[in-house]
């Protein structure tokens, strides 16, 4: 019987639909769906009250990455957040393995930008500028 090894998360890639090449991101978080409930109380019943689900509700995709100067994905969000020009696009998330092969993927519906931040610059540390980029979308799914 071959022993049980969780996959390791370090090694994967995010695939634009719209913009190839544009994979390579140092953190993704996000992919987290919570289900809504609604209490309804039940005539004579004083004990407690039924939970119903009602909808499902994502979390914001955060993907951080070091800062690109020339960047088709970064105009996308430059359109989104300083010209109000909103551009849907699906992602896919893929958790590598150690031959570079999807061993589990996720499909991130009608994504876009609403927020992008960079981190602070400070002479007094040697780091990289990252740039985080986060997207709302409607639902995920794995493939």
């Amino acid at each position: 019987m071959a022993e049980y090894y969780p996959p390791l998360a370090f090694h994967f890639k995010v695939e634009f639909s719209n913009f190839p090449g544009e994979y390579q991101f140092q953190s993704v978080s996000g992919l987290t769906v919570d289900v809504d409930t609604e209490d309804i109380a039940e005539g004579g019943e004083n004990r407690f009250k039924h939970k119903v689900p009602v909808r499902t509700k994502y979390q914001n995709l955060v993907l951080k990455r070091g800062l690109r100067v020339d960047s088709e994905l970064i105009k996308w969000c430059r359109d989104a957040v300083e010209n109000f020009q909103f551009k849907p696009a699906n992602l896919i998330v893929k958790l590598l393995n150690e031959k570079h092969e999807p061993l589990l993927s996720w499909n991130v519906v009608h994504a876009y930008p609403v927020k992008w931040s960079l981190t602070d610059f400070d002479a007094e540390k040697n780091e990289l500028a990252i740039e985080t980029l986060e997207l709302t979308y409607n639902y995920f799914n794995r493939m």
